[in-house]
């Protein structure tokens, strides 16, 4: 693992920490947080480190908001950048490896991730989405899902069964209105944070292994024996 940044004149700085396996696939993950974290919540290092020894080179990086503050929420009107951002960070690591190239982001960072897909076909490979924040808490008639039917690109989506951001039934209601192949995996007994005390050790791996078994099977379901699972 090393740092990494990317500064090109007139453009959103890509910043974070870049981990490259001994032995590479050829693909690529880039790897985002949520409102109230950064790059070294202890998730997206969890996840880096096991799907950098599964093959995969990871970026994890920091989103332009936090990138310009330490602390706090997204301001109001920073979605758009913190969507250049990951764009960004997609061209980043797409100069780094010859085969494909994912993006995965945990809550906010997902969400931003899911939306420049859904505007920008055919720009990954494929999604992981992490406590993907379906409704506010309490609110769940103010569905985050207006670009669901847009979004072409397959996701696989990890929640855990007490999310207060949206329920499994309610997420896999919602990951229905996908066109591209999902797939839902639930996380018994986690919450919006998804990692805890008692999960840490072993859900790196189960994340990866899912994201894999997704991913290795892509080929036969692109044609059409399946759009989605979970």
């Amino acid at each position: 693992m090393r740092a990494f940044i990317d500064e090109r004149p007139g453009e959103v700085p890509v910043r974070g920490f870049l981990h490259v396996p001994e032995t590479s696939s050829g693909d690529g993950l880039v790897l985002t947080h949520g409102a109230g974290a950064n790059c070294q919540s202890p998730l997206l290092v969890g996840l880096a480190n096991a799907f950098c020894e599964a093959g995969m080179t990871v970026l994890r990086c920091d989103l332009p908001f936090r990138q310009s503050r330490s602390h706090g929420p997204p301001m109001r009107g920073s979605a758009e950048r913190d969507q250049q951002g990951l764009r960004r960070a997609v061209e980043s690591i797409r100069q780094m490896v010859r085969g494909r190239v994912f993006l995965g982001g945990h809550s906010y960072g997902g969400r931003q991730g899911a939306l420049l897909a859904a505007a920008t076909p055919g720009l990954v490979d494929g999604l992981l989405l992490l406590s993907y924040p379906l409704h506010p808490p309490k609110r769940p008639s103010e569905l985050r899902t207006a670009h669901f039917p847009s979004l072409q690109t397959p996701a696989l989506f990890v929640s855990g069964t007490r999310d207060g951001f949206g329920t499994i039934e309610e997420m896999t209601a919602a990951v229905m209105l996908i066109p591209a192949r999902t797939q839902l995996v639930p996380i018994g007994g986690a919450g919006h944070e998804l990692m805890s005390k008692r999960n840490a050790a072993e859900l790196p791996a189960v994340v990866e292994s899912a994201f894999g078994a997704m991913f290795r099977n892509a080929a036969m379901h692109t044609s059409g024996l399946s759009r989605h699972d979970g």
